[in-house]
C-alpha cells in the first residue's frame, strides 16, 4: 500500500527467463502489494521463473497476442484486483524498478494520474546504448506528435508506465490494436479525456537480453504512430470520429 492505495506492478512477459529475476527483486515490496505477470506464449521457461519466484498472479497466453494484447490482459487483471495505482514493468531489465517508488509516489500522492519514465530528458539514452536509428526516429516522431496533439511530452515510446486506477478504468482500450502501436493510441485516449502525464527521468540500458524490434517492425511502428497522432488532431478539431476516442 501507499497511504492506504494498492499497488499493482504488471509484467508483460515474452521471452523474459533471463532477465526476469533481476527485475522482479529490485521491485520495492514495502509499497507494491501485488504483481502479475502475463506470459505472451513465450518458447523458453519464463511461467516456471516466474512460479519460482513466487509471484502472486501468472497468466500464459495459450497463443502469442502480441505486445498489445498481453498489456491488454495485464490491465483487466490490474483492474479486477481493484489496483489503485498501476504500473507496467517490463521484466527484460531495460528499465530500472529503482524508479518504482518514485512514479507511484507521484501518482500516490495526487500530483499527476499518469506518469511516464522517460529516456530522453537528460542525455542518457545515447550513453545507455540506444542505437543511433531509435534515438533519431524517437526524436522525430516525438516532435511530430506533440505538434499534432498540442502536447509537450520529451516522448511517446517509453514502455515504463504507471495509472492511477481511476484513469484505467475510464478508458476502454478493448479496441486497441493488439501490436505496439496499442502504447500510443492509449496514449491518445488519456490526453482525449483531458488527463495530464508527468514525466521522471530514467537511464537507458540496452543489452543482449533486453527485448527489442527490428528496423522493419520499428518502420511499421512509426508508421502507425503518425496515424495515430493524425486521427487524434482530426477527431479533437471535429474532422473524424475515431471509435477508440469515446
Amino acid at each position: 500500500m501507499f497511504k492506504g492505495k494498492k499497488v499493482v506492478v504488471v509484467m508483460p512477459a515474452y521471452r523474459a527467463a533471463l532477465t526476469l529475476e533481476r527485475t522482479y527483486r529490485e521491485i520495492p515490496f514495502d509499497i507494491v502489494d501485488d504483481v502479475i505477470l502475463v506470459d505472451d506464449a513465450s518458447p523458453d521457461n519464463t511461467v516456471d521463473v516466474a512460479r519460482q519466484l513466487g509471484i502472486q498472479h501468472v497468466i500464459r497466453h495459450d497463443k502469442n497476442k502480441g505486445y498489445g494484447g498481453n498489456q491488454k490482459t495485464c490491465y483487466k487483471k490490474a483492474v479486477e484486483l481493484g489496483g489503485d495505482i498501476v504500473v507496467m514493468l517490463h521484466p527484460d531489465y531495460q528499465y530500472t524498478p529503482l524508479l518504482l517508488t518514485a512514479m507511484i509516489s507521484i501518482i500516490g500522492n495526487g500530483l499527476y494520474p499518469v506518469v511516464f519514465a522517460s529516456r530522453i530528458l537528460g542525455k542518457g539514452a545515447l550513453k545507455g546504448g540506444m542505437p543511433m536509428y531509435k534515438y533519431v526516429a524517437n526524436r522525430f516522431l516525438t516532435f511530430t506528435q506533440n505538434l499534432l496533439m498540442n502536447q509537450k511530452l520529451s516522448e511517446y515510446h517509453t514502455g515504463y508506465r504507471a495509472f492511477s486506477g481511476e484513469v484505467l478504468r475510464s478508458l476502454d482500450f478493448t479496441h486497441n490494436s493488439d501490436d505496439f502501436i496499442f502504447d500510443n493510441e492509449m496514449i491518445a485516449q488519456i490526453f482525449y479525456k483531458g488527463y495530464d502525464i508527468a514525466e521522471v527521468t530514467c537511464p537507458t540500458k540496452y543489452f543482449e537480453e533486453a527485448s527489442s524490434i527490428n528496423f522493419k517492425r520499428s518502420s511499421i511502428y512509426g508508421l502507425g504512430v503518425l496515424k495515430t497522432s493524425l486521427y487524434y488532431f482530426l477527431t479533437k478539431n471535429g474532422l473524424m470520429h475515431w471509435q477508440i476516442l469515446k
